[in-house]
Order: structure tokens, then sequence, then C-alpha cells
């Protein structure tokens, strides 16, 4: 009993390792996609994908991204993964939402 528990617990720290490994490659990849497209200034605030999406080469994940007063959420399709392939694909697939925000906030 004791070793099942032990195997459970290395597999999920291997799959939380694996989880936020992918959460921040993700977001640097997805800052460099959208650099590519002509917007420098984007800074993305959250990464959304399933909680079996580090463990494939194939999914479909949303972003919060900021640029300048704008706030955008995008959804991105990804090939590839950033760990087990060499090459990361990422194509816009569109855009959820988009908040304007106008005034002086702090």
């Amino acid at each position: 009993m004791r070793f099942i528990v032990t195997l459970v617990v290395l597999a999920g720290l291997g799959y939380s390792g694996l989880y936020m490994y992918y959460d921040a490659s993700l977001s640097r990849a997805v800052e460099a996609r959208l650099d590519g497209v002509g917007l420098g200034d984007v800074t993305v605030s959250a990464v959304d994908f399933s909680p079996l999406a580090p463990l494939v080469t194939e999914a479909e994940i949303s972003a919060e991204v900021a640029y300048g007063g704008l706030d955008a959420s995008v959804r991105l399709h990804v090939q590839g993964h950033p760990l087990f392939t060499d090459e990361l694909a990422l194509d816009l697939s569109g855009l959820k939402a988009l908040r304007l925000g106008i005034g002086g906030g702090s």
C-alpha cells in the first residue's frame, strides 16, 4: 500500500511540474506569436487550457492578453508540445472577447 501511495505522490509531483512548465512555455510562445503579428507590447496575463493539454501534442487554449488600454481573450490552436516536440506552432483561432478600458484608473 505504501508503494502505491508513493507512486501516486510522485506522479502528482511530476504532472504538476509538467503543468507549470507547459503554462510558462505557452505564455512565452503566445507573446512571441503576437509579437510576430506586430503586437510587440502585448502582455499575457493568463493562459487557460484543459487539464489534459500538457499530456497531448495538440490542444485548444485561450489566453488573456493586454495591449495598452485593451484587454482581450484570444483562442489559439497549439500543435506540438514545448517539452516533447521540437516545433511548437500556434494558430490564432479567434477573438473571444475585447474590453476597452476608458477613464483614469489608478
